[in-house]
């Protein structure tokens, strides 16, 4: 079998001349490593003497690294081999080495109490018989170990026990008030955290507004426009309409004109003839007739008609106007 595989202090056993010597050993040098205010100088030398008849046969300090390290394996291990081979005798032998080797300067450290307590029950020492040693190798009593999580037992062996709980608490206290004030804040900087983001789609919303207004009269805009460029070309329409059918009744009148002429070339048409002709007739006309080819001649060359038109075609309307209007004064005269 492989040695590496073998804990330190199971290879102390295997090498030990006396195992029991060797795990009495362990369990006294885990009894010095918790005396307070002892060296380790002291411990080593304390052991020795403790242990000057004992029949290991190997050093002291691997022994004293095992009990430093709290190696709580190799001492059950220990344990375990002082119970199956130690007699009473034996027993109580190791519990008085004990007992000496953790009140050498008069004072059991609560550790070492809890560890003698641990190995009389180990060793079969009934609790009356161990309390019995114990006074006769103090002088005093076993008491019963001290609770470390009462206030009690920091009393007596803290001498700073109260300003230390008083700071405890007023730390405690700071903290607890830090907590409140750091929530505080937190609930101050949502709080404006929210109103900033109330703010923020507030504003949002009414760029978004003014936006769609915007959009709104731009659109009404454009609207406007276009109707007034409609507007704008059914004038020109009208207009250009009104041109066309202007110039093709005096294309017309025009025809008729040189119609007449071809007619009766030989003898000039007199005045009655011609004033016809300017209202549209032909001789034989009555006065009834003449009026509704005044009123139809008047509205067609109305310079009214042409307030739109350039100045030329202002005066061409109304020089017509004039020639319809002297041919019905002449024919109503002397018709």
């Amino acid at each position: 079998m492989s040695i590496a595989r073998f804990s330190p202090f199971e290879l102390l056993l295997l090498k030990s001349r006396s195992q029991v010597d060797t795990a009495t050993l362990l369990l006294l040098a885990w009894v010095l490593v918790h005396r307070q205010q002892v060296s380790e100088g002291q411990r080593r030398r304390r052991l020795a003497q403790v242990t000057a008849q004992f029949r290991h046969g190997h050093e002291l300090g691997p022994v004293m690294g095992i009990a430093h390290s709290q190696d709580l394996q190799a001492i059950q291990l220990a344990a375990e081999v002082v119970r199956k081979e130690c007699s009473s005798e034996r027993s109580l032998s190791i519990l008085h080495q004990a007992i000496t080797v953790a009140t050498d300067d008069g004072e059991l450290s609560l550790s070492n109490h809890y560890i003698l307590g641990f190995l009389a029950d180990l060793l079969n020492v009934t609790p009356a018989t161990f309390n019995i040693l114990f006074h006769e190798l103090t002088g005093k009593p076993l008491r019963p170990a001290e609770d470390p999580s009462r206030d009690a037992y920091w009393q007596v062996h803290d001498p700073e026990y109260h300003a230390h709980k008083a700071n405890t608490a007023k730390q405690k206290a700071d903290e607890a008030r830090a907590k409140a004030e750091e929530r505080q804040r937190a609930n101050a900087e949502q709080q404006q955290q929210n109103q900033q983001n109330k703010q923020r789609q507030k504003e949002k919303a009414r760029r978004e507004k003014t936006k769609q207004e915007q959009a709104k009269q731009e659109q009404a805009k454009q609207e406007q426009a276009k109707q007034k460029e409609r507007r704008k070309r059914q004038e020109q329409t009208q207009q250009q309409e009104r041109r066309r059918w202007q110039q093709e009744q005096t294309r017309q009148e025009e025809s008729r004109r040189q119609q007449r002429q071809r007619e009766h070339p030989s003898s000039p048409p007199d005045r009655t003839t011609r004033a016809l002709a300017v209202l549209g007739l032909t001789p034989g006309a009555n006065r009834a007739d003449i009026r509704r080819a005044y009123r139809r001649m008047a509205q067609l060359h109305h310079p009214d008609r042409f307030y739109s038109g350039s100045e030329h075609q202002i005066a061409l309307a109304s020089t017509r106007f004039q020639r319809v209007k002297s041919a019905y004064d002449y024919l109503m005269q002397n018709t």
